[in-house]
C-alpha cells in the first residue's frame, strides 16, 4: 500500500492507496514543534481506527511546502515505515512542462495539483487550491504549467479582520442569508464569503483572457466547496486532488 502526504502550512492531508483505490485520507493540523516520534504516534493511531496495518506500507510519497518538516517526515518513513519516500521537488519526473521564470519556485502542492488535473479533466486547465493562501495555477492545452497568482487564504483573511480591529467579532466561514447583513457578525460573512467568490471569479476571468482554448476551473483545498457554492466560475471541485497527484507521481517516480 502506498501512504501520500500533502504537509501544508496550516494542515496535513494523508491518504492510503491500495493500487488506485483511495481506502482512507484524514486531515491532520501541522506542527513544527512535533518530533517525528510525535507524528508516529499520531499516524498509527489514525492507522488502528482505520483497521490498518502500518507494515503494509511499502511506499510513500510525499509534498512538502514547511521545509522544517521535511527531516522530521523523512526520519518517520525511514524508522516506522522502512522506506525512503519520494519527495515532490525539482528534478522529479512530472510529465509537465514548467514554463515559471524559475521552475524551483514553483510550489510542491502546485504541481502535484497540476499533474492531477491534468490526468483526471483534462487540460487546458486553472486550478484554484484554497489552503492557507489561495493559488490560482494555469495549465495550457499542450500540459505546460503556465504560472498563477497567489493570494492570502481566505482563513488569514478572516483573521487578520479580526486581529486588526478592534470591535469585529472572529465569525465562522458560513454564508449570511443576504449580501446585505443586517448585523455586524452576517456583514463580516457577507464580506468575507461572497466577497472572497467575487475575487476567485474575477481572477479566474483575468487568467482565462491569457490562455488559449476554453480551460476548465477546478477547485480544491479545505475551503473549495464552501466558495464553490457561491462562485459563477468554478465547475469542479475535487477536494482530494493532491492524493491523486502524490500517486500518480509515486508511480512515475518509485524505483
Amino acid at each position: 500500500m502506498l501512504l501520500v502526504l500533502d504537509v501544508g502550512n496550516t494542515q496535513t492531508v494523508l491518504g492510503v492507496y491500495e493500487d488506485s483505490e483511495l481506502r482512507v485520507s484524514w486531515r491532520i493540523s501541522t506542527d513544527i514543534r512535533k518530533s517525528s516520534d510525535e507524528y508516529w504516534v499520531v499516524l498509527r493511531s489514525l492507522f488502528r481506527e482505520a483497521d490498518l496495518d502500518t507494515h503494509a506500507i511499502d511506499g510513500v510519497c510525499i509534498s512538502i511546502v514547511v521545509p522544517p518538516l521535511q527531516g522530521v517526515i523523512e526520519e518517520v518513513c525511514d524508522r516506522y515505515f522502512k522506506t525512503v519516500p519520494v519527495i515532490v521537488e525539482p528534478g522529479i519526473k512530472t510529465g509537465l512542462s514548467i514554463l515559471y521564470d524559475n521552475p524551483r519556485e514553483v510550489g510542491a502542492d502546485r504541481i502535484v495539483n497540476s499533474v492531477a488535473g491534468i490526468q483526471l479533466y483534462g487540460c487546458p486547465l486553472i486550478i484554484v487550491d484554497f489552503g492557507t493562501a489561495t493559488t490560482f495555477d494555469a495549465v495550457s492545452e499542450k500540459a505546460q504549467y503556465l504560472g498563477g497568482a497567489i493570494f492570502p487564504g481566505i482563513g488569514i483573511s478572516a483573521e487578520a479582520l479580526f486581529q486588526r480591529t478592534a470591535k469585529l467579532p472572529r465569525v465562522e466561514l458560513v454564508a449570511p442569508k443576504s449580501v446585505i447583513g443586517k448585523d455586524t457578525v452576517a456583514s463580516i460573512k457577507s464580506g468575507v464569503i461572497f466577497g472572497y467568490a467575487e475575487l476567485v471569479d474575477g481572477m479566474v476571468r483575468r487568467i482565462r483572457k491569457e490562455m488559449e482554448g476554453i480551460p476548465k476551473v477546478l477547485a480544491t483545498g479545505g475551503h473549495a466547496d464552501i466558495i464553490a457554492h457561491h462562485s459563477e466560475e468554478i465547475e469542479i471541485v475535487d477536494p482530494l486532488l493532491t492524493l491523486v497527484g502524490l500517486r500518480i507521481l509515486y508511480e512515475k517516480n518509485r524505483c
